[in-house]
């Protein structure tokens, strides 16, 4: 177990608070800076969708923190090691070790990344007709699990939805709304209770232990078992340490432990909680495993290599252990914290308190303007590409689904998410990230909304494209040019 460590929190005698990165740069990767006009084209073709953007018109890629993380030299180096056998592999038992450690789980079936995850669990263990209580959704967590049947019930707490708060943790379930969904479907028809860590939809607000212990004795009363998914496991600990007073003196693989150890099932998206492809599931019940353990060699591969690189493993192991050291975890809340911050300063509605993975920016408080049936997130998103060429994420309406109508199910939140992918980002680009999200703020009201032009029947704001309401974008570009003149 690692030793507890200082705060890693650097106080400046002028007082500001500013974030330090505790690590250094030795490989770097060039990017561009097109100009506005280009910007602009690059967003038509992609159809005002930023996941169909080529990263050679990107400057900033804020879309997502999966897989985008910048690993370190030890995980670089752990990769020369790796055993390239198909069954049996050597790579595998030190990932298999390094679970062990820091989730502290027994038994370890590794998967290509986290959806597999969650396709292998749905399959084992949803039925049609049952309902999986949550804190909330995730896009593929619920589509996987409503595939085989299942009903997803989210009983968030009065708080979650809140866009400005000071609540420290807004992705506790609510345990009075907990206890009558196990008295309305019954305990037979709830095949196990999801927790995540932390709420990504909702502007990755984490949830306490004293909350992860509630839910855990309401599921023993009921023997109902509970789900983890710990993809921002490290980034969820690192918030407890700093907000749940029990645990201010705990080391983060401490915490990590006594959040795992709440949980029956833990899986986790590797491209999140270390930094490399890959992901896994883990429990201490065979039973369990069981259950789960052929549907990974049908879906993904060998129980040794699960459909990733062995490379990538050994990436994997190293990243694990390096989620309980608080100057790795540290990192990405610090950034997000002084962006979200800086930006609430300036009168940008952002989702306080600054939670894990990046700084959400509420559209409909943004552009209030543009009707929730015009997709105001995906919007702000193509809008801000254009005036800076930083590619974020819509998290609103885009991202849900159409009911048996034909009719938009609108979002609970419409949210531009600007991820902060570990040790990626510098000051600077963060500063310009601030400036131009200020600017277009400043010049919300040349911003319109956006209609579907083609739309996939399922995940739609993955390939889903879409065209401007009103010749939006162009006015956008002519009074960019008229304050920045020929600057990029």
């Amino acid at each position: 177990m690692a030793k507890n460590q200082p705060s890693p929190e650097i106080k400046f005698f002028s007082g500001q608070h500013i974030p330090v990165e505790l690590h250094k740069v030795r490989m770097v990767q060039k990017l561009h800076l097109k100009p506005v006009e280009e910007r602009l084209e690059a967003m038509e073709k992609g159809g005002y969708n930023t996941f169909q953007l080529n990263t050679r018109d990107i400057f900033l890629d804020m879309l997502t923190d999966s897989g985008t993380n910048a690993m370190s030299d030890n995980q670089i180096s752990s990769m020369l090691q790796a055993d390239d056998a198909y069954a049996g592999s050597q790579s595998f038992y030190r990932m298999e070790q390094a679970v062990r450690q820091v989730f502290g789980k027994h038994f370890v079936l590794p998967v290509h990344q986290g959806r597999a995850a969650e396709n292998i669990i749905s399959q084992a263990f949803i039925k049609p007709g049952d309902a999986i209580p949550m804190n909330y959704h995730f896009t593929t967590t619920k589509a996987h699990m409503e595939l085989n049947g299942g009903e997803v019930l989210e009983i968030y707490t009065d708080e979650a939805l809140k866009i400005k708060s000071n609540v420290p943790f807004k992705g506790n379930i609510d345990i009075n709304r907990l206890n009558k969904v196990i008295e309305k479907y019954g305990a037979k028809h709830i095949p196990f209770i999801r927790m995540e860590a932390s709420t990504n939809l909702i502007g990755g607000q984490p949830f306490s232990v004293q909350n992860m212990r509630e839910v855990r004795a309401v599921a023993e009363k009921h023997q109902i078992p509970v789900v983890l998914d710990a993809s921002l496991i490290g980034e969820n600990a690192w918030f407890i340490k700093k907000r749940e007073e029990a645990y201010q003196n705990a080391s983060i693989a401490e915490i990590l432990l006594t959040m795992c150890g709440l949980a029956d099932i833990v899986y986790f998206s590797s491209r999140k909680v270390s930094s490399t492809r890959g992901g896994g599931i883990c429990t201490d019940s065979e039973e369990l495993y069981m259950k789960m353990r052929d549907l990974v060699v049908l879906y993904e591969g060998f129980t040794t290599y699960g459909g990733i690189s062995v490379r990538e493993i050994e990436a994997m192991a190293v990243g694990l252990y390096e989620t309980t050291d608080e100057t790795v975890i540290a990192q990405s809340p610090s950034f997000i914290e002084y962006a979200v911050n800086t930006l609430d300063s300036l009168g940008v509605p952002v989702v306080t308190p600054a939670g894990a993975l990046g700084c959400h920016i509420d559209a409909m408080g943004f552009l209030p303007h543009v009707p929730q049936e015009e997709y105001p997130a995906g919007a702000l998103a193509a809008a801000l590409f254009i005036v800076s060429g930083i590619r974020g994420m819509e998290r609103g309406t885009i991202s849900s689904v159409r009911d048996k109508e034909g009719n938009d199910v609108l979002a609970d939140v419409e949210l531009l998410r600007l991820a902060f992918p570990r040790r990626v980002f510098t000051l600077s680009q963060t500063m310009f990230m601030i400036d131009r999200v200020n600017w277009l703020f400043q010049n919300r009201h040349l911003v319109g909304g956006l209609r579907f032009t083609e739309e996939p029947a399922v995940l739609r704001f993955f390939n889903g494209r879409l065209t401007p309401t009103s010749p939006w974008p162009q006015k956008l570009v002519e009074k960019f040019r008229e304050d920045f003149g020929q600057s990029l």
